[in-house]
């Protein structure tokens, strides 16, 4: 990451550090999430703070994010293999998939339609396995 941001001109501060650690260690969280995370350590560092180093780290490649419905954005680290998002819209959860399972979909739109998706933005709204076992035993 300092080899990045040097060679963009920019140092590698501690709230930037603390940011991408906390984009790290919770794997999928929204800013406020993250800037709780980061507060625990950095008090002084603020909600701004958070989405600008997150705005940097994303133009650097250091992280990425998914929108997975109305809220705010999702964030996670750019070293992890792309996957799509599955999201249970009864608990909520959110899991992975990699991204090899919507090749059939990716092509049949590229070339029906001349469409390239961005499969590391896709979410997919459904019903979890869990959810689903409760719903069809009760």
């Amino acid at each position: 990451m300092t080899k990045q941001l040097k060679a963009k001109g920019y140092r590698l501060t501690p709230a930037r550090q603390l940011v991408l650690s906390a984009v790290c260690e919770l794997e999928h969280a929204t800013p406020d999430a993250i800037c709780a995370q980061v507060q625990r350590t950095a008090s002084s560092v603020n909600l701004s703070t958070v989405y600008r180093t997150l705005e940097l780290l994303e133009q650097l490649g250091l992280v990425t994010h998914t929108h997975l419905g109305h809220g705010a954005p999702i964030y996670h680290a750019a070293a992890e293999q792309q996957h799509l998002h599955l999201v249970c819209r009864v608990c909520g959860r959110v899991t992975e998939a990699h991204t090899t399972v919507a090749d059939p979909l990716v092509e049949k739109l590229r070339v029906e339609q001349g469409f390239e998706i961005d499969v590391a933005h896709f979410a997919i709204f459904g019903c979890c396995a869990e959810c689903v076992a409760r719903v069809k035993a009760e």
